[in-house]
């Protein structure tokens, strides 16, 4: 980039001023990691619109690291955002309006030019793949009071829903660890996330009903767009993309959970939303994807082999779904194109294998599997006499 065209992107663009941050600090924005040395203090060449801010204060030799603190913002063309590192909270904190228009102005007049990082544009394709529904609407109505995302106060809610081997070893992980002590624990709700529920129960409803209704929930997907979201798929598709960046990034695992929730639904249906999904499994679990920021040695392993296994909750309903869509007689073009692709780049970047005809019925379903349906067979009168 030439130095006339860069300087348009510096002043054209949004910058994140931080002020006093600690050597080694990890701070993250969108898919983009920095390691802080002594003269770092932010990021400039912004590009206007939603983007997720977190980071990870570490020790002095930048061998251990604290939970990471993310949080979303709405940028603005030219804007300037300035957080200063409180050494007590070991967090930023926002400065007064006068304060923060007085370094505001300094910015502008580029005297901490030298001192800020550039945004990587060539990776802003990536960032909209992953949040091009969420609007500053979505984060107003599901980010905590205060706007920090956190898997420090969120231990005690953890292993209420964590069914996989996978999903318990890291709960137990999460509540032996020195961030989840009562000393730690915050008076934060945490987000406002839309209760999604995990099995359908309709009074009046025989067995076979209730089976069809929880193995193909089209139905319920319907309702919860119509009750929770005014029939805006677009709004529910942000809430996706929202609790997948939050967890991805900001390492929640509340936002996890909700992610999981949402995914089970949406991989439930027979008209599911495969294209968000493709591109979030695309960017967010490849073993050998390269590197988007040279995360360093020490971020919290969260992301862990044990994520991309065949015992994941992930690998369960893919599976299902592939059968679901695969086998139909009948499917939308453009659904079996996208669900094809996706299943290609499960095989080809995780080496998950999905079976066919592994069953009488066409679906190979493993022993012990959780989310295999319950499948009952009746006869006609069972139902007639519900």
């Amino acid at each position: 980039m030439d130095p006339e065209t860069a300087l348009e992107f510096v002043k054209h663009g949004a910058t994140l001023l931080l002020l006093d941050v600690p050597q080694y600090t990890l701070i993250g924005i969108d898919t983009q990691m920095y390691s802080s040395g002594p003269n770092f203090k932010g990021i400039k060449m912004i590009p206007p619109g939603i983007h997720f801010i977190y980071y990870s204060s570490s020790n002095r030799e930048g061998s251990e690291f604290s939970p990471f603190v993310g949080f979303f913002i709405d940028a603005k063309a030219s804007q300037v955002i300035v957080r200063k590192w409180d050494q007590k909270e070991e967090r930023f904190v926002k400065l007064s309006d006068e304060e923060e228009e007085r370094y505001s102005d300094a910015v502008k007049r580029l005297e901490f030019d030298n001192q800020l990082g550039p945004y990587a544009l060539s990776q802003y394709g990536d960032w909209k793949h992953l949040s091009n529904y969420i609007t500053k609407d979505t984060i107003d109505h599901i980010e905590p009071i205060g706007g920090e995302i956190t898997i420090a106060c969120e231990s005690e809610m953890v292993g209420k829903f964590c069914n996989t081997a996978m999903e318990k070893t890291l709960a137990e992980q999460l509540k032996n660890s020195k961030f989840s002590t009562p000393g730690k624990k915050s008076q934060n709700r945490g987000c406002y996330y839309t209760a999604i529920p995990r099995v359908v129960k309709h009074k009046g409803m025989c067995s076979k009903e209730l089976t069809d209704l929880n193995l193909d929930k089209t139905q319920l997907l319907e309702s919860i767009l119509m009750k929770e979201y005014g029939g805006d798929e677009d709004a529910l598709l942000a809430e996706l993309q929202f609790a997948f960046i939050a967890f991805l990034m900001g390492q929640s695992l509340e936002a996890f959970l909700q992610w999981k929730l949402l995914v089970s639904l949406l991989f439930g249906c027979t008209e599911a939303f495969i294209k968000v999904m493709y591109y979030q499994l695309k960017c967010g679990f490849l073993k050998d994807q390269k590197d988007t920021g040279a995360k360093p040695e020490g971020v919290s392993a969260l992301l862990d082999e044990s994520w991309l296994s065949s015992d994941s909750f992930l690998h369960h309903i893919c599976k299902d779904f592939f059968s679901l869509v695969l086998e139909a007689p009948v499917v939308d073009g453009d659904l079996l194109s996208w669900t094809r692709r996706l299943r290609v780049l499960l095989e080809e970047s995780l080496g998950w294998q999905f079976q066919q005809n592994g069953a009488a019925d066409g679906i190979y379903f493993e022993e012990n599997d959780e989310y295999a349906p319950v499948v009952e067979i009746l006869d006609d009168a069972d139902c007639s006499n519900t």
